[in-house]
């Protein structure tokens, strides 16, 4: 079992900065591919993000590239994602998710194992 904790969500103003952590505890961290996700009230949840455990090779959607960077920290167990020149649609209650490489797309929500509880992102003038 993996348990994930996001934190570091918050409101802030249009072309603002974030960094949000997801902390992992329990097996071996550093294997895992770690995702990110959001969803907006009313919408499914979205691919925002993702890292591999090996060379970590990162895989960014078309809304958030050149904003948003992920990056880990294998001896902390955590993964970071800093989200810069937010936008008002960025709002939303993101998720960090963590699976095992196989063949799945890192960008569906099916191929994760394990989910955190979310965090609110909120940007607002």
């Amino acid at each position: 079992q993996v348990q994930l904790v996001e934190s570091g969500g918050g409101s802030v103003q249009p072309g603002g900065s974030l960094r949000l952590s997801c902390a992992a505890s329990g097996r071996t961290f550093s294997r895992y591919t770690v995702g990110w996700f959001r969803q907006a009230p009313g919408k499914e949840r979205e691919f925002v993000t993702s890292i591999a455990w090996s060379n970590e090779t990162t895989y960014d959607s078309s809304s958030v590239k050149g904003r948003f960077i992920v990056f880990r920290d294998n001896a902390k167990n955590t993964v970071y994602l800093q989200m810069n020149s937010l936008k008002p649609e960025d709002t939303a209650v993101y998720y960090c998710a963590a699976c095992l490489p196989g063949p799945g797309l890192v960008v569906s929500v099916d191929t994760y194992d394990y989910w955190g509880q979310g965090t609110q992102v909120t940007v607002s003038s």
